[in-house]
Order: C-alpha cells, then structure tokens, then sequence
C-alpha cells in the first residue's frame, strides 16, 4: 500500500508565463471560481521542489492518485486533438503528427495502462505503442482492455468513470480561460478483489461458500464483480447454494431494471422471458457451470445493485498550458469521444 504522503513530480516549464500559470492554479490564496473549480480535478499540491544537483530545475510535487488502493489500474490517455501548442514550430508539429496521425480525429491517445488480474494475482502492462497502435476499428477494444481483470469486465469502473469524465467536461465547458496541450486524464481504478468498503473477515469468496454452503444477499452485493476464481473441485459442493444466491439476486436486478423501465410495454414480455430462464437455472442443477452464471450475475448488474466503484480520475502533465479567450474545443472534442467509447463498451 502506497503512503498517502508520496507524491508525483511534475516539471514546470522554463517559460515564465507558463510556470506563473500553474502557480496561480495551485495558489493557496487563489480566489479565482474557475481555478478554484478546476483544483477539484487534480492531484492534490504539496508545492515546489529543486533537485540539489540541478537549483534551476522546478518541479511540482503532487500527490499519488494511486496510495489509497491496495492493486491500483492505472490507465494514462492524452486528451485533444492537438498534442502540441500554438508556439510549436513546424518541425515539433510534424514529430508529434506523425506519432498517431489519428489523433485529429479521435482526440485523445492511450498512453499506457497497467491492469491487475484477479485469476493470476498479476499485472498486465501496456505502453504507448500499445496505444498508437489503435485504429478507429480497434479504439473501442483497445480501451476495454483496461477495465477488464482477466475474467470479467469490470462494468462498475466504467461507469463511475464516465460520470467523473462528464464533471471535468462540465467545467471545460464551463470556461473560457485556458488551453490545454498534450495534458493527460489519469484513471485508475480498484483492481483488489478485496472489498474497499466491508470486508468479509479477510475470507475469499470461495471460502464463503465452502464453509457455510451458501452466501447472504449481503454478502454477494458486496462482493459486487471481484471475487475469486473456484476449481472444478468446489463447483459439486456449492452449485445448490448458487441456485437461491442468483434468483435472489435476480430480484435485486428485476427491481432495478422495472424502475428504469416500468413504462415500456416490451417490459412485460421480457420479464416473463428472464423469470422463466431464471427460475430454471436456480431449479436445475447447474452442471458444474458455476462460474459462467457467477460471471453473468456479478459483471452485469445494474449500478443500483452494486457497491460504487473505487475510481479517480484525475488531470495530469501541465506543462503546456495557455492563456486562452475561448472554449477549449480541442479538449472537450476529446473528452466528449472518450465518453462516447466508453459508454458504448458499457452498453454492449
């Protein structure tokens, strides 16, 4: 576990103009609305360092998005459709086109990511050739592999980032005075199958069902999508308890999916359809196949069945900054696509 007290450096630019810029954001006696407002969406700042052997070389000292989760996913996109700044000369500009011509068009660019495997209890690292390796037919993909533990994808993390992107997208709307360069969103997300909110005295999933031979309502929600992978072993022993575990479950999920869609007509017709697939999977016995109908239940239930997921996403790298009269269409263009990607994943 990362200490709350680590912090990240960031290196302020030699450009005087620039550098005051981020002083004033971070500026304890900043009275600005907009700034104050944007502070909500960075690393908190734990102000100025110099190293010995270099005095001249300024660097922010911001704090670690990561300390506070036990198996962090970490994911860096760049955000606009523009990775260079308005004072960029010609050669700079066709350097930085030629690195992902795409990013015209799609607006942002998958840096590197870090996702954590439940199964295998490991890392999964992808650099920013990964990224640049994304086409349009590819994008979608490419970014879902971030939210997947190498046995379900995680649907909660997508959502809770969505909703944090749309706030940042609200302020950037909001105002007129900045222009951001080859800045960055950095997500990270819980990738621990240990629960954040209420443990089960330290006992895995497995152990749950073992031991007692069956697994409270309570339980379950808070488990939401992580749990641990049971062998082939174990499946005999505890499919009778899976059967009423899912259909109460189900009850959770018909409850939600009603409220959503109490007035379509179709609603009818489709609950007769799941009660009946419903029931006769909590009747039957379930062949072994437990953890293909744990995958349905746990991926894929509605957020108001689920705990909230542990997510930050926060902006990073400032150091291209600027004064600006105008909306900054380059970087909402790319937000409001990354959004669009990941509800798509979401929805599919």
């Amino acid at each position: 576990m990362h200490s709350p007290q680590a912090t990240l450096l960031s290196r302020l630019p030699h450009n005087i103009e620039q550098t005051s810029l981020c002083y004033t954001v971070f500026a304890a006696d900043c009275t600005d609305d907009i700034l104050l407002k944007l502070q909500k969406y960075l690393p908190k700042y734990y102000g100025i360092w110099s190293p010995p052997t270099a005095p001249n070389d300024l660097y922010l000292k911001l704090e670690d998005v990561t300390h506070k989760f036990n198996k962090p996913c970490i994911m860096d996109v760049k955000i606009g459709r523009k990775s260079y700044d308005p004072f960029a000369s010609s050669e700079k500009i066709q350097q930085q086109v030629s690195k992902y011509p795409l990013m015209e068009e799609i607006g942002f660019l998958v840096l590197g990511m870090r996702v954590y495997h439940v199964h295998s209890d490991s890392y999964e690292t992808k650099n920013q050739h990964y990224g640049r390796s994304l086409t349009k037919e590819t994008l979608k993909d490419g970014v879902s592999h971030f939210f997947h533990n190498g046995f379900c994808l995680r649907r909660d993390a997508i959502a809770a980032s969505i909703q944090k992107i749309e706030k940042i997208l609200q302020w950037f709307e909001s105002q007129k005075q900045l222009n951001f360069y080859a800045s960055s969103l950095l997500f990270v997300y819980e990738g621990s199958s240990q629960p954040t909110t209420t443990k089960l005295n330290d006992r895995t999933l497995a152990e749950k069902f073992l031991s007692k031979g069956q697994l409270s309502d309570t339980d379950v929600l808070e488990y939401n999508n992580n749990f641990h992978v049971l062998n082939s072993t174990a499946n005999g022993k505890i499919e009778a308890s899976v059967g009423k575990s899912l259909s109460k479950m189900y009850a959770c999920h018909r409850k939600m999916y009603s409220k959503k869609h109490h007035s379509q007509t179709s609603l009818k017709v489709e609950n007769i359809e799941q009660d009946n697939g419903w029931k006769s999977m909590s009747q039957e016995r379930l062949n072994g196949n437990v953890l293909s109908q744990l995958e349905k239940v746990f991926c894929h239930l509605p957020t108001g069945c689920q705990e909230t997921a542990e997510v930050e996403v926060r902006m990073i790298d400032f150091a291209h900054v600027f004064p600006s009269n105008t909306v900054d269409e380059g970087y909402v263009y790319g937000l409001k696509h990354l959004i669009t990607v990941l509800q798509s994943i979401l929805d599919n």
